[in-house]
């Protein structure tokens, strides 16, 4: 009965025969279904948009001053457990950056922590005012090359995929598996068959990515160069052009968004730090960098919004319309692209970048979950060779790393910035240690650990000498995970992360804060990475090109 008076209220609202619950008067209004802007005034009743033009009668009036309005931003692929904030912390983020939906498959904290995790994510998202969809983690573990803390098998995803938030599957990262028509990958698409399938196939193309596709995966965020996208938007998959902290590809994808192709098209972020979010922002970051490239910035806004609301059947988001969501930005400057006024569902939620909503803390769960075998300091020890090794090369700004094959002198041997790496399993206790060596960190002294490891979240270490990576290993054990410097035998600086190893239980700013304070610390030691841990942490992920190194040792991918 509820929602039919609800309803009807609604349709009276729109027909001018009662007034609007909030009327947003004067305001330039973005139009993403032709592009447009139109002046004019927006009728809100309840959580819903009743109108849009003219309307003026409302139990509250708010001139917006001839300001743009905009629908609220939607981020199409997150891992929101990148940010090393608790989901409440990093609603305070991205909310006030205009981010009122985003969808995530928890991957990260699933490989942790299996339903557990996604469990302890969705019951403190509920309470959050933004619209928080679920895929189903298709790939726990990614692959079985490396150690997950848990395995989320057919029986598991079923489940998943009858969660209320659950959209469909989320990125198969086992393209391998869908190519070669493996059992279980495939019987995990088709419990999904009829929901949104996401992709993840970087560097596929030609015959192996039509039998991907025909699986019925329709989209793709690991893009890299101009002529893989051309390719699969050609072969009919949506294009996720992604800017993150350490995976940065819009600025070589933004060319292929055209009037002919810009509606397969929107942007993502995949993964953000709390120290990118805070100071760059969510999505309305990438909108801004964007517009500065030279997108059209109305387009660019319907790349954050209709676009991503119509591939993941949201009807309803996405857009300013009678019947839609009142999810909405204000803005004083198109270009500048600068939020002033987040409202979810009808209600101000945001101001001046302030969230004016409750964030309960932290409440304790998941913090039990780095287990390692006692190991002494002989279990890293890696062997010269008068043959050449592998190395893993790090390339600044992408998270594909290069192969290359070095003789090996000694290790490490810092004129030639080859560094020792090590993996070691935390999450059952076998033991495991993975030993490899890589290039591109530029440390000269000291060493780097974190238990952030995509995707099974190991805890990987970088340094000069043995004795350091083991004094940043035992500190995260001792922080029961984390972030960590050492040098000369003692702990600089470090970041906890307690809540599955992965995620801080304190606010935003001490977090950031922290996080700022490691990585200067790590530029002290010597290296050139602007974001060097989160560089460490794509150093163990076994389903990107072109080599890796995981706790059961190098694997070429």
């Amino acid at each position: 009965m509820g929602v039919g008076i609800i309803k009807n209220r609604l349709i009276q609202v729109a027909k001018g025969e009662l007034p609007a619950d909030l009327l947003l008067a004067n305001a330039k209004i973005i139009n993403v279904f032709n592009g447009q802007i139109e002046p004019g005034n927006i009728a809100i009743c309840g959580d819903k948009i009743a109108g849009v033009g003219d309307y003026h009668e409302a139990k509250e009036v708010v001139d917006v001053g001839g300001r743009y309005i905009a629908p609220g931003l939607i981020n199409g692929h997150i891992h929101p457990e990148s940010s090393m904030l608790d989901i409440t912390q990093y609603a305070r983020a991205v909310v006030p950056r205009g981010t009122t939906a985003l969808v995530t498959d928890l991957h990260e904290i699933a490989n942790v922590s299996g339903l557990a995790g996604i469990r302890y994510v969705l019951n403190r998202a509920r309470r959050l005012p933004f619209d928080f969809f679920l895929m189903a983690p298709s790939c726990v573990p990614a692959t079985s090359r490396e150690t997950s803390g848990a395995n989320l098998g057919p029986e598991e995803i079923g489940k998943i995929l009858k969660f209320k938030e659950c959209l469909g599957l989320g990125e198969v990262m086992n393209f391998p598996g869908v190519i070669g028509g493996d059992e279980a990958v495939l019987k995990k698409i088709n419990l999904a068959r009829g929901k949104i399938i996401d992709g993840h196939a970087p560097g596929l193309g030609g015959k192996a990515l039509s039998a991907y596709i025909a699986a019925g995966i329709y989209s793709d965020h690991e893009s890299v160069s101009p002529d893989e996208a051309k390719e699969k938007l050609r072969r009919g998959m949506w294009l996720m052009l992604r800017e993150g902290s350490s995976e940065k590809n819009m600025e070589a994808l933004l060319p292929l968004v055209t009037d002919k192709t810009w509606q397969r098209c929107m942007f993502v972020v995949d993964d953000r730090s709390c120290l990118d979010l805070l100071k760059d922002g969510d999505i309305d970051g990438v909108v801004r960098k964007a517009i500065r490239l030279g997108l059209e910035p109305v387009r660019a806004i319907q790349l954050a919004t209709i676009n991503p609301a119509e591939y993941f059947r949201r009807q309803g988001l996405g857009a300013i319309s009678p019947g839609y969501m009142a999810n909405l930005i204000t803005l004083g400057d198109l270009p500048g692209f600068k939020i002033e006024q987040v409202f979810y569902r009808g209600k101000l939620v945001a101001e001046e970048g302030k969230p004016l909503f409750p964030t309960p803390k932290a409440d304790g769960g998941l913090t039990d979950t780095v287990r390692i075998k006692p190991f002494t300091i002989g279990a890293l020890k890696y062997s010269a060779s008068r043959k050449a090794q592998p190395v893993i090369e790090v390339v600044p700004g992408q998270i594909i790393t290069r192969k290359k094959m070095e003789k090996i002198r000694a290790v490490p041997d810092l004129e030639r910035d080859i560094l020792k790496l090590v993996v070691v399993e935390r999450h059952r206790a076998t033991g495991n240690i993975g030993v490899g060596l890589v290039s591109g960190f530029g440390l000269k002294r000291g060493a780097l650990a974190s238990s952030i490891a995509h995707d099974s979240h190991n805890i990987i270490a970088v340094g000069t000498s043995d004795g350091d990576i083991i004094t940043a290993i035992k500190e995260i054990e001792r922080l029961k995970g984390g972030l960590v410097v050492a040098a000369g035998g003692k702990v600089l600086a470090s970041l906890a992360l307690p809540v599955a190893g992965l995620l801080s239980n304190q606010p935003l700013e001490t977090v950031v804060n922290k996080l700022e304070k490691v990585e200067q610390t790590a530029a002290g030691l010597g290296t050139k990475l602007a974001s060097p841990f989160a560089a460490l942490s794509f150093l163990a992920l076994p389903v990107i090109p072109e080599i890796r190194l995981t706790d059961r040792g190098v694997v070429e991918v």
